[in-house]
């Protein structure tokens, strides 16, 4: 049915595809954040929700299961975050990453309340978060630091 030469060729444009579609993924491009809500307020701590939004230049989809970065506004500490659930990374496409971060209102309110009443900030995030594609998942470190426009009344 199939000659030597065919299988062969069959055999190497398979092989092609299979180690084309596993190709490392590149890094995912931070563009903004979105839907900044205030979920509790403390005098010790402070939850915050947003969208961060990111472009996924890669040319398959992939899954998001855990983020783990820190946020600083102006080089001070604002907090932890916490994602709130799975989240489906469509190719070449922005999507949101719905975070949760838990303020540290003492380091806030001693370093950084003037810095809510500018009208443009450094936003710095760093640590990691876990993508991966049927059950392959790989931590990829975040460093992002830019100026991002930001009013807070």
């Amino acid at each position: 049915m199939f000659n030597k030469y065919t299988l062969t060729l069959l055999s190497f444009l398979l092989l092609t595809n299979l180690l084309i579609s596993c190709a490392a993924p590149k890094e995912l491009e931070y563009r903004d954040f979105k839907n900044l809500v205030v979920e509790k307020i403390g005098f010790s701590a402070t939850s915050l929700k947003m969208d961060l939004i990111y472009y996924n230049p890669n040319n398959f989809g992939l899954e998001l299961n855990r983020t783990d970065l820190d946020v600083y506004i102006n080089n001070n500490y604002l907090g932890r975050t916490e994602q709130v659930y799975q989240v489906s990374i469509p190719k070449r496409e922005e999507f949101a990453i719905p975070i949760k971060i838990d303020v540290d209102m003492k380091n806030l309110l001693k370093n950084g309340l003037a810095t809510f009443l500018t009208n443009e900030v450094m936003v710095k995030i760093t640590g990691t978060i876990r993508v991966g594609k049927l059950s392959v998942f790989k931590t990829i470190t975040v460093n992002y630091e830019g100026k991002q426009q930001f009013t807070a009344f």
